[in-house]
């Protein structure tokens, strides 16, 4: 009686083990195919937005009041947004130089000559620079030097800012392509033509691109195939990238709208339209769980639900925003065509601080280390953070 009983248990613990190990195991392959989305540690800013989903948040920390800790004076208007990396910073101005200067004081380390003006931001990958210019000519450069490695020609000029995807830079341009090059060589892997011009950076998503233009599309392509698997159309002319998070693709449009596409849907969630003013976007928008904040030429900075669109907070300025809003930990970091440098209360919207640079700004905030930089139409490359 006592054995047949424990033979039994035995038995029924052996098939709830073995149920539970399944279960378990299906849980574990369910969590490791769901795509991640990308982070920044706060410790770099390698490229726009700073990182490959073009979110603008770092789970970072700012000092209270912010203070100049140096500035540079490059030799025309800076648009390009810096990326830090390797101890350097790296931009380029409208008179084709571009520069590598030390990240702790702001003395020069080196630069180079471009074709043409540099609105295109870099991006850092290794010991390499990637950033492209208004000819039309794509450049990749030593990090340390600033010696060429290769460089590649679009018919078109490169305002688009590169991302990359393993061994692959992905970069639009004026030609009405998008093209995937190989980091090492240059060499295109492909290309893709749209219908228009492609302006605005790609998001990077589980292996897949997503490129908007003003052919009215959200195109979304497999990057290491280059087949087009989905054309979602938004009927609207898009200058801003596409900012992506938990599955879904936030950007404001020249038609006065920020717009929610659902990925796995491929279609659009929400729309949002101020009712009284309507002025189109330029801005890229930041996100975080809770939050999507842009900032339009109606000279308000919106932040909205990610879920429904509905607007959270909103903050006033005296003039349009141009410049893309990072999210810096409980901040908002986020500068006026005016050239006023803005940090406000993330939950809020509430201003806790801003700075006068003096000059218009088009560029965006870049984020390392609890410092934060930006340059305006003056050329002029301010550096801010605590002093020590």
């Amino acid at each position: 009686m006592t054995l047949t009983f424990l033979k039994h248990s035995s038995h029924r613990f052996m098939v709830l083990f073995f149920s539970a190990f399944l279960a378990l195991s299906a849980l574990s392959l369910e969590v490791k195919s769901k795509p991640k989305d990308d982070t920044n540690d706060g410790k770099s800013w390698p490229m726009f937005r700073g990182n490959s989903q073009l979110t603008g948040f770092v789970d970072g920390q700012l000092p209270d009041n912010p203070e100049p800790l140096w500035s540079f004076q490059a030799s025309d208007a800076i648009e390009s947004t810096t990326a830090i990396a390797n101890g350097m910073v790296y931009f380029g101005d409208m008179a084709g130089a571009f520069y590598a200067v030390d990240f702790k004081t702001g003395k020069l380390k080196w630069q180079i000559q471009a074709e043409d003006e540099i609105k295109s931001s870099p991006i850092v990958l290794g010991n390499k620079v990637f950033f492209g210019d208004e000819f039309g000519k794509f450049h990749a450069v030593n990090a340390t030097s600033g010696d060429s490695l290769w460089s590649f020609w679009a018919e078109g000029g490169l305002t688009s800012s590169p991302n990359v995807y393993k061994d692959r830079i992905l970069v639009g341009s004026y030609d009405s392509n998008l093209y995937c090059l190989d980091s090492k060589s240059g060499k295109p892997h492909w290309k893709i033509e749209t219908e228009g011009y492609v302006h605005a950076t790609p998001g990077i998503y589980d292996g897949k691109v997503f490129s908007t233009g003003c052919d009215g599309y959200l195109r979304v392509i497999d990057i290491m195939s280059g087949k087009e698997e989905n054309k979602i159309e938004l009927a609207e002319y898009v200058a801003a990238s596409p900012a992506i998070h938990n599955g879904r693709s936030f950007l404001g449009t020249f038609s006065n709208q920020i717009v929610c596409v659902d990925l796995a849907a491929a279609k659009v969630a929400w729309r949002y339209e101020n009712s009284k003013r309507k002025f189109p976007y330029y801005s890229s928008a930041a996100v975080v769980d809770d939050l999507v904040i842009i900032g339009g030429r109606d000279k308000i900075l919106h932040a909205l639900s990610p879920q429904t669109g509905e607007e959270r907070w909103s903050f006033s300025a005296r003039s349009k925003f141009e410049s893309s809003p990072v999210i810096v930990g409980g901040k908002v970091v986020i500068a006026s065509s005016s050239g006023i440098v803005f940090i406000l209360n993330r939950e809020t919207g509430e201003k806790n601080w801003d700075f006068e640079t003096g000059a218009g700004i088009v560029a965006s905030v870049a984020f390392a280390n609890g410092k934060f930089i930006i340059g305006n139409a003056d050329g002029v490359l301010f550096c801010f953070g605590k002093k020590q």
